[in-house]
């Protein structure tokens, strides 16, 4: 899953790199009509999709519209009241134009090209793990204390995590839901700090808290909520790994579509965010960019409804106490930059080739407002060859791994080792890594700091982070002699670093 849905391109981690991030942008015509089947297929033999409609909050227009949706042809899957978004399915391929006309529609869309059923592509696989005999090797490296792969956790003595977890590892009152894949709660060292009664699969648009239904369907293929679960909260327990914040909580809520797809959403990405919000989360982790689109631009109608819906659920979250946390992409992308080449939009269906402008077309939802966005960064405290980055963009850093810089660990493995299902445990790479370093670092502040705001969270983790500066040399990520990216800004805030490499001994000084 290198690029890996989750930050599938997830914000994903790569799984051996991954991409993120989306940017609005002007579209190409070809690249705009949504559903691709609207103008060859006829109401009576259509596909069912999927389409978001968004209005005032008010009882009566909100009411008005569910009318006006029958009356088009449309059925009500789920309805968001709070937040006034209601996600529809409809056959009829003129929906989404019909409703747009109707008083109290603020916007509306599709949120796929492809009809409900159908199954997107399948990501790389990039997921390296962990032997037992590896693991019983390198037990034997861990020092007085650590937990038995801890040796191999250089990201946690890069941000002093090891040392913040004597002081204090965070509070049970604390919990940070991975909205993402699915949480193998079963494995040893994610059970201890497991919230059942905030987790739930969001998959269907509508929150199903069935008991399990959290989990990851498909071990092969959705195991990156649960590696991003570990990096927050792997209990110190004398098994595997320790997490960020061994002392919180971690909640799963699944978005990823149950096949190999591994695609996330909006009205799934929106669901989750309502949930976590109504549940008392305080945190969440998004370490992905929610699909169809890299880039969602503001010019297309269907692209704009679902930039409004997800930024509706995520608003709503922070507005009930809940910070979210979002990865920047793995696609070295310049998302302060005048305009950018989107290869892989929509991929549920074909893509188009496409120019964009990141200052008008979106990544979701890690450009939304308030949301923290995370580069990533190596052992040695450099950018990651493959980081998206931009002045003004990025919030603060974190560890995400990279291949090409290698660190003084018996595995020398420059990746990030944590939790992968069926008790097993393995190296990935991605700002997907990077996202849930700051969510477990933000979860710490909250721990020490329980009054704290969303707003007021995001202040003292870009206080308390170190920034190294832009590199004096050109940035040459991968070492093949080509510069790779420009960092622009200064040693308080920069394109590469935002306000710094977020640090977890501060968070409980």
């Amino acid at each position: 899953m290198a690029h890996l849905r989750s930050r599938r391109r997830l914000a994903l981690a790569v799984p051996v790199v991954l991409s993120l991030t989306a940017s609005l942008g002007f579209l190409p015509a070809a690249a705009q009509a949504a559903p691709r089947a609207e103008s060859a297929t006829s109401a009576a033999d259509a596909d069912t999709f999927a389409y978001l409609v968004n209005t005032k909050t008010d009882h009566h227009t909100i009411e008005s519209v569910k009318q006006a949706i029958k009356a088009a042809g449309g059925s009500v899957v789920v309805s968001y009241d709070q937040i006034g978004v209601i996600v529809v399915h409809s056959s009829d391929p003129g929906f989404a134009a019909q409703i747009r006309k109707v008083r109290g529609v603020q916007s509306a869309g599709a949120s796929r090209t492809a009809p409900v059923t159908a199954a997107g592509t399948t990501d790389e696989g990039g997921v390296q793990y962990l032997s037992k005999a590896q693991a019983a090797q390198l037990s034997k490296s861990s020092a007085a204390g650590e937990e038995p792969l801890e040796a191999d956790q250089w990201d946690l003595r890069a941000i002093g995590a090891d040392k913040a977890a004597r002081i204090d590892p965070g509070s049970k009152k604390v919990t940070v839901a991975v909205i993402d894949t699915g949480v193998d709660d079963t494995h040893p060292d994610i059970a201890p700090n497991f919230s059942a009664s905030q987790s739930a699969n969001c998959v269907s648009g509508k929150a199903d808290t069935t008991y399990g239904s959290w989990r990851p369907v498909n071990d092969g293929e959705h195991y990156h909520g649960t590696h991003v679960a570990g990096e927050i909260a792997a209990a110190r327990n004398g098994i595997g790994v320790a997490g960020v914040a061994p002392g919180v909580k971690v909640a799963s809520i699944t978005v990823a579509q149950p096949d190999e797809s591994v695609l996330f959403f909006p009205e799934s990405v929106v669901c989750a965010f309502v949930f976590a919000a109504d549940h008392g989360v305080e945190v969440t982790n998004n370490s992905y960019y929610v699909d169809p689109w890299l880039y969602n631009c503001m010019d297309d109608p269907d692209q704009r409804a679902i930039v409004d819906s997800v930024n509706r659920a995520q608003l709503y979250a922070q507005r009930k106490g809940t910070l979210n946390v979002a990865a920047a992409g793995n696609s070295n992308d310049d998302l302060d930059s005048d305009a950018l080449v989107d290869d892989s939009s929509p991929d549920d269906s074909t893509p188009v080739t496409r120019t964009v402008d990141p200052h008008e077309c979106f990544d979701v939802p890690t450009q939304l407002p308030g949301v923290v966005t995370v580069s990533a960064v190596g052992v040695t405290g450099a950018k990651s060859y493959y980081s998206s980055y931009g002045k003004g963009v990025i919030d603060v850093a974190a560890p995400g791994g990279d291949k090409y810089k290698i660190p003084d660990t018996p595995s020398k493995n420059g990746r990030i080792l944590s939790t992968l299902p069926n008790n097993e445990y393995g190296f990935l790479q991605g700002t997907s890594m990077a996202s849930p370093h700051v969510a477990a670092v933000a979860a710490l502040l909250k721990s020490t700091h329980p009054w704290a705001t969303p707003a007021q969270l995001q202040g003292l983790l870009k206080a308390e982070a170190d920034n190294p500066g832009c590199p004096t040399d050109p940035y040459d990520g991968d070492g093949d002699g080509v510069v790779d990216a420009t960092c622009v800004g200064g040693k308080r805030v920069n394109g590469f670093y935002g306000f710094g490499i977020v640090n977890a001994l501060r968070a409980v000084k």
